[in-house]
């Protein structure tokens, strides 16, 4: 059986990290899997990429215009919506010819429009969509937040300003163009959690679709415990302190609350004073300079890191990890820091409740709760039996996220979509 796994970058962001492992993972367990992206960033054989053309740009560039236009030539929600209006037609190229099972993962930004995906849809070939967040369930955004128009049809969406009739009929022409594309082909949707298959399952552009969910997975080889004391000489951590980690793409990032943990670390630092001289916090990501200033505590910003082993370093460095993101699906970065034996922190919001036991392997604060989160915070570093946690973060990435667990989920459903194809002819 061979595999062609279409995601838009290889590395860059969760999705392209989470597409690369389930490769491996498939290539380690007997199905034959290629990738196939418009960002290439490593050599890897099995990772191919879209022929050079001028157009690629063009087709990111075409689509942002627009969407800028409909926000009224502002910035804001720029990167939070898709209108997937061009792209470029991989039908024609020998990955996807030589293809078995066509597995889409997330393909937006320029990648592939609605009419390319529709065509793959037509070629008879079953198709796997991995869902990294809401967007083939919704008309136009990535990120429902509080609307629930997606279960009945996407009409004024709340991302364009106004709700005048251009900006409805931006949302109205995008949903109807994804309910006809569904009408055609073999598919199922896969979402990453629970959680987010519970929520594209109320979607009426889903109705009668098959949707399952089947959780990333992880290399525990690559992210597994280490040495703190020699991982903290090697990056220049202090090896007195409790080392709290925060882990984002780009630290800034609202959606990851930043906010929240910078106001927990405040009320920790008043409600428990002792731990100003004890406790350090460690930031990996963009930007992490800009919100040093913010922290109570000592901080050690570490930037943008892009070497895997500098990564897990960071982790087995640290003592707890945080992540009080306001919207998730199930965060790469949770899994990597338990897979590294570190209890976790996060909110009660999309899959972390399904990666976090709470006072089992970590703690699940309140929503938007940041006396909550300092509460977890405390009671991880300094309460609880850390050894403990440690033990069960592990056990719970070994059972639940591992390569052959996650590998042998897809196959079964590869076969069965196959089986259907041949029943079909």
């Amino acid at each position: 059986m061979r595999v062609l796994i279409v995601n838009t970058s290889e590395r860059t962001g969760g999705a392209a990290v989470a597409a690369h492992r389930l490769m491996d993972a498939l290539n380690n367990h007997g199905v034959k899997a290629k990738m196939l992206v418009r960002d290439r960033s490593t050599q890897c054989l099995t990772v191919s990429t879209l022929p050079a053309s001028w157009k690629q740009r063009w087709h990111f560039l075409w689509e942002r215009f627009i969407i800028w236009r409909y926000l009224h030539f502002k910035r804001e929600h720029l990167f939070e919506i898709d209108i997937a209006n061009c792209g470029t037609d991989i039908t024609r190229l020998p990955e996807f010819k030589e293809a078995d099972v066509i597995h889409l993962q997330w393909i937006n930004q320029g990648m592939l429009s609605l009419k390319i995906i529709r065509k793959i849809l037509e070629s008879g070939k079953p198709v796997v969509w991995t869902m990294h967040d809401i967007w083939p369930a919704t008309a136009i955004c990535h990120l429902t937040m509080s609307c629930k128009q997606f279960m009945s049809r996407c009409t004024m969406c709340p991302y364009l300003p106004g709700g005048n009739k251009k900006t409805t009929r931006l949302a109205i022409k995008v949903w109807q163009r994804k309910m006809t594309m569904l009408t055609h082909g073999n598919i199922v949707f896969v979402a990453c959690s629970h959680w987010l298959e519970g929520e594209a399952s109320k979607s009426a552009l889903l109705k009668g679709q098959k949707v399952i969910s089947i959780p990333n997975a992880i290399d525990t080889r690559t992210f597994s415990p280490g040495n703190a004391s020699e991982a903290r000489q090697a990056l220049g951590l202090p090896q007195d302190k409790l080392l709290l980690l925060f882990v984002c793409q780009r630290v800034t990032n609202v959606n990851k609350g930043m906010h929240y943990l910078a106001e927990a670390c405040r009320k920790l630092a008043h409600q428990h004073p002792e731990l100003s001289e004890r406790l350090g916090l460690v930031l990996l990501g963009g930007h992490a300079d800009e919100v040093s200033a913010e922290m109570p505590f000592a901080t050690y910003p570490m930037g943008y890191v892009s070497d895997e082993a500098q990564i897990v370093s960071i982790y087995q460095a640290s003592d707890v990890f945080v992540l009080p993101s306001l919207s998730e699906n199930l965060p790469n970065t949770i899994m990597e820091a338990m897979a590294c034996g570190l209890p976790c922190i996060g909110f009660r919001v999309g899959g972390i409740p399904e990666e976090i036991d709470h006072k089992k392997n970590g703690y699940v604060a309140e929503y938007r709760n940041s006396d909550d989160l300092a509460r977890g915070i405390h009671w991880t570093l300094c309460e609880a039996n850390r050894e403990a946690l440690s033990v069960a973060a592990i056990k719970k990435v070994h059972h639940n996220f591992s390569q052959s667990s996650v590998a042998l989920q897809y196959s079964e459903v590869y076969q069965e979509l196959l089986a259907q194809k041949h029943f079909m002819l």
